[in-house]
């Protein structure tokens, strides 16, 4: 019989890899991020001192760190779940791998190792696109946003063009590095396309970023579900706050048209843009990177 822990008995720093544990060729420096399925660490390769990113899956709600680092689900019930989800974590680094791009982070390696699973990442140095934004330390022009987002959308192209979509595309995920390049991050929610519906279990929202049909288990999703987020991180830009969630804006749409909200202060056919990419309905919007690129350009 399987034995589990009661994750409320263990001290709170159990939750992440401690600085200077050695874990297969990798020892951790520290923390850099973590949310409610993982946590990505500084690391340094023993062998040749060099730094990178490590990304090991937790996911809090179904399981937790016991003493000596190993990862177990909380109850039998979570156990099928915690299970399933790391098969999925190993599946995303296995894509990641091989979707090669200057704008996408880099998988160099994956391996098991505590019960879980962890991926390795080239470790790039810039802060998050939502950091920079709370901490005001940028000015958002019109030349930030069309450098920034111009090298997203390259990224996000490469990925369309191998018949993927990300659909987790938001500051919070956008690495600015120096000269305002762009790296995409986080690919826990990729999927293939086309592809009917996701099931519960896959479905990642993020309220203000996801599109409408991305709520709907039985919509179909594509690149024009990615675009509505990367119009919605532009308008982050342009007012420094979330966007009106879709949902909201499907009972009422308070969102005022950023060519109307930002008038004379950004290019006409910038804002038209951004508005064009944040379409409620996915027809409505652009339905390639291409267009929206070309869009962003005025052409």
């Amino acid at each position: 019989m399987a034995e589990y822990y009661d994750p409320q008995t263990y001290p709170k720093e159990w939750n992440y890899l401690q600085t200077g544990t050695i874990i297969d060729q990798y020892v951790i420096e520290r923390e850099l991020a973590h949310g409610g399925f993982s946590s990505v660490y500084l690391a340094r390769q023993i062998a040749d001192q060099v730094q990178v990113a490590i990304k090991e899956y937790l996911p809090r709600k179904f399981a937790h760190r016991t003493w000596n680092n190993v990862v177990v689900a909380n109850s039998e019930e979570s156990a099928a779940l915690f299970k399933r989800g790391r098969v999925l974590f190993f599946e995303e680094a296995k894509v990641l791998s091989a979707l090669k791009h200057p704008n996408i982070v880099e998988v160099i390696g994956f391996f098991k190792a505590n019960s879980t699973v962890y991926m390795v990442m080239t470790y790039d140095y810039g802060l998050t696109l939502d950091k920079l934004l709370k901490n005001k330390s940028l000015s958002v022009s019109e030349d930030f946003l069309l450098t920034l987002f111009n090298s997203l959308l390259a990224g996000v192209g490469h990925i369309h063009s191998r018949q993927f979509i990300h659909l987790d595309i938001k500051p919070a995920n956008i690495l600015v590095r120096p000269g305002n390049d762009a790296l995409l991050l986080d690919f826990g929610a990729i999927q293939s396309f086309p592809k009917s519906h996701l099931d519960k279990q896959s479905k990642v929202l993020t309220k203000g970023y996801s599109p409408i049909e991305q709520h709907d288990l039985s919509a179909e999703l594509g690149p024009w579900t990615d675009i509505y987020a990367v119009g919605a991180s532009m308008r982050t830009c342009l007012e420094l706050k979330v966007p009106v969630s879709a949902q909201d804006r499907v009972l009422q749409d308070t969102l005022v048209p950023a060519v109307k909200a930002f008038k004379r202060k950004f290019p006409e056919h910038l804002l038209k843009a951004v508005d064009w990419a944040m379409a409620l309905q996915p027809e409505n919007r652009p339905q390639s990177v291409a267009e929206m690129r070309q869009a962003l350009t005025g052409g």
